[in-house]
């Protein structure tokens, strides 16, 4: 994989990816601005996923288990502008700014496609990355405050995220794990998401599914992708990134010794 990244500061970046694809469970700790130049991204999260292209402008709010597949397309890279919004940024920012309380626990992702403000906002970074010495700092926050500013004018509804601080709060593991198994996290980020310690969460999972979690994921995972192959038809090239494995020769592994067959070679 050729991947380079060219940082303007610690909050913004030009980011690209050369090869086939690039796939990576993540939940980021800033909220993430995200223009793209070319290329293709697949977002999973377990309740939607969305597809993003040439154009296309999103933000990911932070604190979200996602499953992100970049694909180069057209034979261009896979390109994109970033633009992290950190909590402390955000904090200075609200408090000069009189916000509604209507602070929400949804956390959905926010697309901005081909709008005009933010890609002239997004847009006026790229010569920027071209210059040599280090990028002054007033300009970066400039350009982050022109940025926030901007959202929060087209869509009313952004200070609900942007504007959160909160720290997740202890939530049923049971419910959370059913929904979120497929993405691939250090078992300290799970605990995190749900309101545990390390030691807390691991107890607690023996508690509620009476395994350890790494053998309980690995089954869920294969239980997915038996019915995404054997039900919907798909091709084990299309699942086993879908379903939380890392590559498709440990996934036919797995796959194999559980069922008994590869999978390519299920009933069509």
């Amino acid at each position: 994989m050729d991947h380079i990244s060219k940082y303007l500061t610690k909050e913004i970046k030009l980011s690209s990816y050369d090869d086939k694809l690039f796939k990576s469970d993540l939940m980021f700790d800033d909220h993430m601005l995200i223009w793209f130049i070319s290329g293709e991204t697949k977002i999973i999260q377990a309740d939607a996923t969305y597809y993003f292209k040439e154009g296309d402008i999103f933000l990911i709010p932070r604190n979200q288990l996602a499953t992100i597949v970049n694909y180069p397309k057209n034979g261009q890279p896979h390109k994109t502008v970033v633009m992290h919004l950190a909590a402390e940024r955000l904090k200075r920012f609200y408090e000069k700014t009189e916000v509604k309380k209507t602070i929400t626990s949804e956390q959905k992702i926010f697309s901005f496609s081909n709008h005009p403000l933010l890609e002239s906002c997004l847009t006026s970074l790229i010569p920027y990355f071209d210059l040599r010495g280090e990028f002054p700092e007033s300009i970066a926050s400039l350009k982050i405050t022109e940025a926030i500013t901007i959202l929060r004018e087209i869509d009313k509804t952004v200070d609900s995220v942007l504007a959160n601080f909160d720290d997740p709060g202890k939530i049923d593991l049971i419910d959370f794990m059913q929904r979120n198994f497929m993405f691939n996290m250090p078992m300290e980020k799970l605990g995190y998401l749900t309101g545990r310690s390390l030691s807390t969460f691991n107890r607690d999972f023996r508690k509620s599914f009476n395994a350890t979690p790494q053998k309980w994921l690995t089954e869920k995972r294969l239980e997915l992708a038996y019915y995404q192959l054997a039900e919907k038809k798909k091709r084990p090239t299309d699942v086993y990134l879908e379903v939380g494995f890392e590559d498709l020769s440990h996934f036919s592994f797995a796959f194999k010794k559980k069922y008994g067959v590869a999978p390519t070679q299920l009933p069509a």
